[in-house]
């Protein structure tokens, strides 16, 4: 084994995304890129069309619907384009000129979906935290009736904050559920449209899951392109042209994954776990700030900042020796994230928090 090998090993990737994947994933993706399925063919070049990668496809729709209880009101879709595309794709398909639809604005990836609706319809701004740099989950509004819809991002990447409660409406729900789709139970029938990119909580970029109401297409008066209508993608069981196989494949093995872990209620226990163990340093030393508010702390992103900014390229350098990548703060809030998604294990959790508890005993 070479050096390479042995120093990738050691590594603990708390990166915001493309992100931290199961090992076992990793290694069975890996292997189906020489020998799929025994068929002597790579993944990257079978036919989508090819009785083997049906059986991916459909297994991934499958494991979709167990995993969150999806009924038969709703369809699954694999999609390209990333959750960037999904901000105009469903107000496009949902939202006509002289309806309105709501939006909260916790931050970077709200502001840019309220962006792209506005060439719809009409967009009711809501609520937003943009006054404090959005560390917090908007609350005490109330949604119209009459809303087509109501949108939120349920977790913020960037800012480190999470809708841990839905809003008290009976307005159907977009959400865009990128950074965390699949880490803790949903109440499907709340929801008209859910969105997420694959990178961070599923697999590889390159493909977006949706999940989409049945009941509300084919609505509105605009007339829809034909690869941005939701309703060509079910006909066509998300392959009306050819999909992206191998990001496909590494999201089924992923919830072969969540499956054998126990779904996504263990998987909510394991995330509540792994982010005490960080969130519990930060509180009990003076050294360390929580960039989110207290109740709307993410279980995915954990974002922070040192009492002393002059600090923060020791603290990484530290946290660098000890393996951990990837924790560097986005430039919009500074300091530090820890991006800690189901596939992240407890222990590199506490190797995380060794280093900083080990640092505020020499700098606090």
């Amino acid at each position: 084994m070479n050096t390479a090998t042995v120093d990738t090993m050691k590594k603990h990737n708390f990166s915001a995304g493309p992100a931290i994947l199961p090992a076992n994933v990793i290694k069975e993706s890996a292997q189906a890129v020489t020998n799929f399925n025994n068929s002597g063919l790579s993944i990257l070049e079978v036919s989508h069309r090819g009785a083997d990668f049906v059986a991916v496809l459909e297994e991934a729709i499958a494991s979709t619907k167990e995993l969150l209880n999806i009924n038969d009101d709703y369809e699954v879709l694999f999609l390209t384009g990333g959750a960037s595309s999904q901000f105009f794709m469903t107000a496009m398909n949902i939202l006509n000129e002289d309806e309105t639809a709501c939006y909260i604005n916790t931050g970077t990836w709200s502001t840019k979906a309220i962006k792209e609706a506005k060439l719809f319809g009409n967009v009711n701004e809501l609520a937003s935290s943009e006054d404090t740099n959005f560390s917090y989950i908007p609350k005490g509004y109330n949604v119209p009736e009459d809303s087509k819809y109501l949108h939120i991002t349920t977790n913020n990447t960037i800012f480190g904050t999470q809708f841990h409660a839905l809003p008290d409406t009976k307005v159907p729900i977009v959400a865009d559920m990128s950074s965390d789709i699949f880490s803790r139970p949903i109440d499907i029938n709340r929801y008209a449209i859910i969105y997420a990119g694959a990178q961070k909580n599923l697999g590889p970029a390159g493909t977006t899951l949706v999940i989409v109401r049945k009941d509300i297409l084919g609505k509105v008066n605009r007339t829809i392109p034909t690869m941005l209508d939701y309703r060509t993608h079910i006909k066509k069981n998300s392959s009306f042209n050819t999909p992206p196989v191998y990001p496909i494949y590494v999201c089924m093995l992923t919830m072969r994954w969540l499956k054998e872990q126990g779904g996504v209620s263990a998987m909510e226990i394991h995330n509540e776990e792994k982010a005490a163990i960080i969130y519990d340093v930060i509180d009990s030393t003076p050294l360390y700030k929580g960039a989110a508010a207290k109740e709307d702390r993410s279980l995915m992103n954990v974002t922070f900042t040192l009492a002393d900014d002059s600090l923060n390229d020791a603290f990484l350098a530290a946290a660098t020796e000890a393996g951990c990548v990837g924790i560097k703060g986005h430039r919009s809030v500074g300091g530090f994230r820890a991006s800690i998604y189901n596939a992240m294990p407890k222990e590199s959790v506490q190797i995380l928090a060794d280093v900083m508890t080990e640092f505020a005993k020499v700098h606090g």
